[in-house]
């Protein structure tokens, strides 16, 4: 009994101690404070005894227990030991749903934000949307000079930025094109730069069309792209005026590349060969690539498709007002020379040159508005009027190849409507451009010297286009025997 009477002592002066605990952290400790004396009482038994018998030990601790806090008055060992068990554990399977596992916080773990430019976008904007000061855009313009390109972002444009948890930007890629761009990457508080060039894969597609109507409506009836046709109509362009020339049962077809990207497609690639029957007479173009790397469209004969000027500088439009030296003038009523045509079409329809030349003007004159003067070769100059704004890059002392865009159609200066004015001048005199174009010698055609080169590359592919046009409409030149 007298250790019985040493428990109750412990107890009562520890009370003043315990005694505000919560009521079950103070029999958790009271039954391990039994157990422990317990151990200390208790002889030592067999190491090999099996057995799984409950023991219990009647123990009177008074702890001075009040209403709020009572403790059971009989403890039993197996309350608080969990019966050893030879049997393997395992692990229950929730019945309900299984919580979300936290995964580990990696050391590099990013965060990539994807911003398509879009109309009126800023890159300052841009940049403050995704969590960026103007501090760091200012270190990203500051970085180089391929940075730059940052200074004017255009619609469609693709800007990903890596933030890591910092909130700093670790990585900026801008694609300029599926194709084309720069990847700007920090190092040491600055950032490198380069260039991101992807090359697509190429699919040739074959398509046929009948003119009933237009050119692009027999396009579009084929779904071929507009820009496809209206690349063929400037290969044809020296030879075919597709406003006035075709007819209902003119028929064509293209081959032409597709583009592809990881089996994604992203555009239309060139022109590879095509043909066109216009009243019965047929014209077949095929693409080469001289030693320079200059792309050129020429028959099976090597003679180029390209004369010295195309037909026209538009691809939609409707002739409004033909050259005419008598002409009435439709705002002064009087009568005042037309010294050019006049080609009606929507605002904003692109306006190219229609031979290769150096841009001498490229600004506001009088009743012509925004106008264009382009000087060629041989004495020869054509001007273009009534701009609603210049081509891209397009100002004096610029070069300008054929087909090149110079600007686009409006009705600035004494313009009635939106229309094109076009004049052409040889040797300083006006030419009628529907008439002048047809005593023009055409550009100049594959060098003898580099025919066998040109029938090496282009033989293949033209005996191809055949073929798929279902007849042989095509006769090779192959050098005799002799």
């Amino acid at each position: 009994m007298e250790l019985i009477d040493l428990i109750k002592q412990f107890a009562r002066k520890q009370y003043l101690v315990v005694s505000h605990y919560p009521r079950d952290h103070l029999a958790i400790a009271g039954a391990l404070c039994g157990l422990f004396l317990l151990l200390l009482v208790l002889p030592g038994g067999d190491a090999n005894d099996e057995s799984t018998g409950r023991t219990e030990i009647a123990l009177e601790i008074d702890l001075g227990a009040t209403a709020e806090q009572e403790l059971p008055d009989t403890l039993a060992l197996s309350d608080f030991v969990v019966p050893q068990s030879t049997a393997t554990p395992t692990i229950a399977t929730p019945t309900g749903p299984t919580p979300a596992v936290e995964q580990p916080i990696l050391e590099d773990v990013s965060l990539w934000q994807n911003i398509e430019v879009k109309s009126g976008d800023s890159i300052s904007a841009i940049f403050s949307k995704v969590g960026l000061t103007n501090q760091d855009l200012f270190r990203v313009l500051n970085s180089s000079d391929e940075a730059k390109v940052l200074n004017r972002v255009y619609p469609g444009y693709k800007l990903d930025f890596l933030i890591p948890d910092d909130g700093g930007l670790e990585q900026l890629r801008l694609l300029k094109s599926p194709l084309e761009g720069y990847l700007f990457t920090l190092n040491n508080n600055n950032y490198d730069v380069e260039s991101i060039l992807n090359f697509p894969q190429l699919r040739p597609t074959f398509k046929v069309g009948t003119i009933t109507d237009s050119l692009f409506m027999a396009g579009q009836r084929e779904q071929i792209p507009a820009i496809t046709i209206m690349d063929m109509a400037n290969i044809f362009g020296g030879v075919i005026d597709f406003i006035l020339d075709p007819r209902a049962g003119d028929d064509f077809s293209i081959l032409y590349d597709e583009k592809y990207l990881d089996g994604e497609f992203i555009g239309q690639g060139d022109i590879l060969a095509t043909q066109y029957t216009n009243q019965g007479k047929t014209f077949t173009a095929v693409r080469y690539i001289d030693e320079e790397g200059e792309v050129g469209y020429y028959n099976a004969d090597g003679e180029s498709m390209r004369k010295a000027f195309l037909r026209s500088p538009l691809d939609v439009f409707r002739i409004s007002s033909n050259f005419n030296p008598n002409r009435r003038h439709p705002i002064l009523n009087t009568i005042r020379a037309h010294k050019g045509t006049d080609y009606a079409a929507p605002t904003g329809t692109p306006i190219r040159a229609t031979s290769d030349g150096q841009v001498t003007r490229a600004s506001r004159n009088g009743s012509f508005g925004n106008l264009v003067i382009v000087k060629h070769a041989g004495g020869f100059e054509t001007k273009y009027a009534h701009l609603s704004k210049y081509g891209n890059g397009i100002k004096k002392g610029r070069r300008v190849r054929q087909g090149d865009i110079i600007g686009y159609v409006g009705s600035t200066g004494s313009a009635t409507g939106p229309h094109l004015h076009y004049e052409f001048l040889m040797g300083g005199v006006h030419q009628n451009p529907r008439t002048i174009l047809d005593k023009l010698p055409k550009a100049e055609s594959i060098n003898p010297a580099e025919m066998d080169r040109f029938r090496t590359q282009t033989a293949d592919l033209l005996k191809r286009f055949s073929e798929m046009n279902g007849t042989r409409l095509i006769t090779l030149n192959q050098p005799s025997a002799d």
